[in-house]
């Protein structure tokens, strides 16, 4: 299994290092910068459409992926059943939230955002499900494919409107939603003809008693994923809440400023999550030793996450002034605090990846609920003074108090034993790369060859603590599978 993770793992960092790049920085940033303060309303309206999507899926994705992987006979009997069971979700999605959008008080202009935002949601949560059909039978490949055809849709789409000649008006943040639309409708389409081949799917049926056996199976998931999405993306709703109406827009879109750095590198973070829980689930299942696999990740995506987090500290301003034209010092100081919350989400992508493999609902639910009522208290302390930054100090505390309960919580239940060398050398590779940063400071060389110099090196003491161990890591691809 060590090495199915690790050459589909490279597969999937290699694609999506290739596209999403591009179209973030390519395309995100240049639309964010061509619109300059309408991009934190759309942030604002694309929040709220966010807050409900548990709503399209009830955990499906997750128990998906764990079901199939660990029985993947089953998957024509569960995707004709799940189908119907997303349509009837989807149209309970558009009523509550556009029912939310009207007691808040939203007028026409953004209950019309919404319309194609939460269109948008739909699309991009089927889209997942068929994904964990895929990945539940262990096709990584074709899943990793999948995961980057609608960013490479909006590249093409978005790229034609900004330099293409095509119109001689200004980018409207209207024509990025509708770009987003048409990318997840081609790559649903795509994904749900390999699902239907595979599945050998012939007609939906409404069968009243599996739907609703589905939906008592989904209860704890669901919840799991409802409590993780408040936690995630409630803060910007709050700003907006609290803040008078002439300054929530330019918090909210400082805000998107430096959590949109943080969730592009979430989201090869994500990509570990989306190969380890059927990995996880069917190693569970064959009662096979899953301290390795678990170590190994945990050290690549910990490594990963203390380099990129503290150099993202020291350099924060020259990022936030590479990528944006307004609000630098603001973005920048915002910048510098959330970026922290890299290093517990990471962790949570390997533990709590794990608890959910294994079937601990119960306890991971527990765990949020706490969660989200430390953001929601941190939230409403410091937004009114802090603006912008109180809500990435309640981002990085919840995420923080998550992981390490996640953390203790997997040890005791699989066993793991406190392995001091390997301690150390975590907190000893931390001291470093603090180290690195500050000497670099000293260094009379651009800040782009002083952030690469630091990076370097902190890679390579990774190597020299043997965090990662590119002997081994050879070695398990070399074995035959």
């Amino acid at each position: 299994m060590q090495r199915k993770f690790l050459t589909n793992l490279a597969f999937l960092l290699f694609l999506n290092l290739v596209v999403k790049p591009v179209y973030i920085f390519g395309i995100d940033v240049t639309v964010q910068n061509n619109v300059g303060s309408d991009y934190g309303f759309y942030f604002y309206i694309f929040n709220f459409s966010f807050l409900f999507n548990i709503i399209l899926d009830l955990g499906i994705t997750q128990f998906n992926s764990r079901n199939i992987a660990q029985h993947s006979h089953l998957l024509n009997k569960y995707f004709s059943g799940i189908v119907m069971v997303k349509l009837m979700l989807g149209v309970i999605y558009f009523l509550i939230t556009f029912l939310a959008a009207l007691i808040i008080g939203y007028g026409s202009e953004k209950l019309y955002f919404l319309a194609f935002l939460a269109f948008n949601q739909f699309l991009l949560m089927f889209i997942q499900y068929l994904r964990s059909n895929i990945s539940g039978l262990l096709l990584f490949k074709t899943d990793s494919i999948l995961s980057v055809l609608d960013r490479l849709l909006m590249i093409l789409i978005c790229g034609a409107l900004l330099w293409g000649g095509i119109t001689n008006q200004p980018f409207q943040i209207e024509w990025f939603i509708y770009a987003q639309t048409a990318s997840y409708l081609l790559t649903t389409l795509v994904a749900l003809s390999i699902v239907i081949k595979k599945a050998r799917f012939t007609k939906l049926n409404w069968n009243w008693l599996f739907i609703l056996s589905i939906i008592k199976q989904l209860y704890p998931f669901s919840i799991l994923v409802f409590l993780m999405t408040i936690t995630n993306r409630v803060d910007t709703v709050i700003i907006e809440q609290l803040l008078p109406a002439q300054n929530s827009d330019v918090q909210v879109s400082i805000y998107a400023h430096g959590y949109r750095v943080l969730d592009a590198f979430n989201n090869y973070a994500l990509l570990f999550s989306v190969l380890l829980l059927p990995l996880f689930a069917r190693m569970i299942k064959l009662k096979e030793n899953i301290l390795h696999l678990a170590r190994l990740a945990f050290s690549l995506l910990f490594t990963a996450s203390v380099i990129i987090s503290v150099s993202s500290f020291f350099y924060s301003y020259e990022i936030m002034a590479l990528l944006y034209d307004q609000n630098i010092e603001e973005s920048a100081a915002f910048f510098r605090i959330i970026m922290f919350a890299f290093i517990p989400i990471s962790t949570t992508y390997v533990f709590g990846t794990l608890l959910t493999a294994h079937g601990s609902l119960k306890k991971l639910n527990l765990i949020y609920m706490v969660a989200v009522g430390i953001s929601f208290a941190i939230n409403l302390s410091l937004v009114p003074v802090l603006m912008a930054k109180g809500s990435a100090w309640a981002n990085l505390s919840t995420q923080f108090f998550a992981a390490v309960l996640q953390v203790a919580l997997a040890a005791r239940m699989f066993g793991f034993r406190l392995n001091l060398r390997y301690l150390f050398c975590l907190l000893a590779f931390v001291a470093l790369v603090i180290v690195y940063n500050l000497l670099s400071e000293q260094l009379a060389f651009s800040w782009g060859v002083r952030f690469l110099l630091v990076l370097g090196i902190s890679f390579i003491t990774a190597l020299a603590l043997r965090l990662l161990n590119l002997k081994e890591i050879i070695r398990i691809i070399k074995e035959k599978p």
